[in-house]
């Protein structure tokens, strides 16, 4: 059993992946739409504000007993036309958590998108500039086309992957877009503005999203009403080249299957963990799922997912689990470069609608660690009332010592969370 001064080093790092996950933000269940648009044209012009307050309670391991945790959060996002041409777009949001976040000051500062965006009469070209939230890739649960998503998130309120995405910072970057009826073609430059990320809750944290000159090319075609494809070119600083594709597909009116995959050389995570010179290797990354909709409303998704830059089973054994210090870096590692731990994995995600009660919603995520047999669960039992939502939240955590979600303090908790729109 570990002493408590040893994995003190892992608690310090770790805690934060999970003692605020059972007080996440509202599952946005509109992301369920599996059959993208060609381009992301600019956002519809509204405004948009909630207040969410939560409480939870949470039985830790290493002997801490259980303890209180508690969140405060102010999400607010404008998006309006200037001229008939020009539109704005501001989106942030605050959070004040107990316990604090070690990593940062105080309440902080999520700056999500604050751009600009033109569109030419017949919304054949768009460009945007400033910070975008771009987000590539269909998958539920992993995005290996999803190349703009590292440290990206100030800090982590849920486990939700499509609250994750939605709630993290874009990148500053200017992004011009050509469309086409059953095409589309996006070029993005993302210049590098600081070396270092911020520890100051109220700051803009260019340093996270800004700290490598980047670009891509993404071309998006629609091949039917049923087949949509889209391949990505992508590169940074001192790195190779990386390339990605993805595709939904409508098998039946009620199925959607969805796909996606990247390419490219780079050390292994450990390797990027740990800091060391390890030589780059071609490796592949991919997430492939099948999502199924019912007349009661209820939508199945089932995915699975395959990292080949993270550790197999004997590597983990060997390198990451008799080591708090390798753990530590290794896990923290992959969260901030929102990556999986594990080679494979797989997730299951479902969603009932009215469940029993109009308004009444229950939400299910259940992802599983192939390579140490871990798993983490998480249920989300709401209901949705004309301006407020009121939550009841579920997390467990099981796996042996060192494992992705055996290693995580937070074993179980319970929390309520109401979010209040104005």
């Amino acid at each position: 059993m570990l002493t408590l001064h040893r994995s003190q080093v892992l608690l310090a790092s770790l805690a934060l992946a999970a003692s605020f996950s059972v007080l996440a933000a509202d599952p946005d269940i509109s992301a369920l739409d599996l059959k993208p648009e060609l381009a992301e044209k600019s956002a519809a012009p509204g405004r948009k504000l909630f207040v969410e307050g939560a409480v939870g309670r949470a039985d830790q391991r290493y002997g801490l007993g259980s303890r209180t945790i508690s969140r405060a959060s102010v999400d607010f996002r404008d998006s309006g036309r200037l001229s008939p041409s020009i539109q704005a777009t501001l989106s942030a949001r605050v959070d004040a958590t107990d316990p604090d976040d070690p990593r940062i000051d105080g309440a902080v500062l999520s700056l999500r998108e604050a751009f600009i965006g033109w569109q030419d009469e017949t919304a054949s070209y768009l460009a945007e500039l400033g910070r975008v939230n771009l987000r590539d890739g269909p998958g539920y649960g992993y995005n290996p086309t999803d190349f703009f998503r590292d440290q990206a998130l100030r800090t982590l309120t849920t486990v939700n992957p499509f609250t994750l995405r939605e709630n993290r910072m874009g990148t500053v970057m200017l992004r011009a877009q050509r469309l086409w009826p059953d095409a589309s073609l996006s070029v993005v430059l993302a210049p590098k503005l600081e070396s270092r990320r911020s520890s100051a809750g109220f700051n803009a944290d260019f340093g996270a999203t800004n700290a490598r000159s980047r670009a891509s090319v993404a071309l998006s075609n629609r091949w039917s009403e049923k087949v949509n494809t889209q391949f990505l070119v992508y590169k940074e600083d001192s790195a190779s080249v990386r390339f990605g594709g993805s595709l939904t597909a409508l098998v039946s009116q009620a199925a959607v299957l969805h796909a996606e995959g990247a390419w490219g050389r780079e050390p292994d995570l450990l390797s990027r963990a740990l800091g060391l010179a390890a030589p780059a290797t071609s490796r592949s990354r991919l997430a492939a799922g099948l999502t199924y909709t019912t007349e009661s409303k209820l939508s199945i998704t089932a995915e699975v997912q395959y990292n080949g830059f993270a550790l197999g089973r004997d590597q983990w054994l060997a390198q990451v689990q008799p080591n708090p210090l390798v753990q530590a870096a290794y896990y923290l590692k992959s969260q901030d470069l929102q990556d999986n731990a594990g080679r494979q994995s797989w997730l299951l995600y479902a969603v009932q609608r009215d469940l029993g009660v109009k308004g009444l919603d229950l939400t299910a995520l259940v992802k599983v660690n192939r390579n140490d047999h871990s798993r983490m669960l998480w249920l989300d039992l709401r209901h949705r009332f004309d301006q407020v939502d009121l939550a009841l939240q579920l997390l467990r955590n099981t796996g042996v010592g060192g494992s992705e979600f055996g290693v995580i303090p937070i074993r179980d908790s319970v929390g309520l969370v109401a979010t209040f729109y104005f």
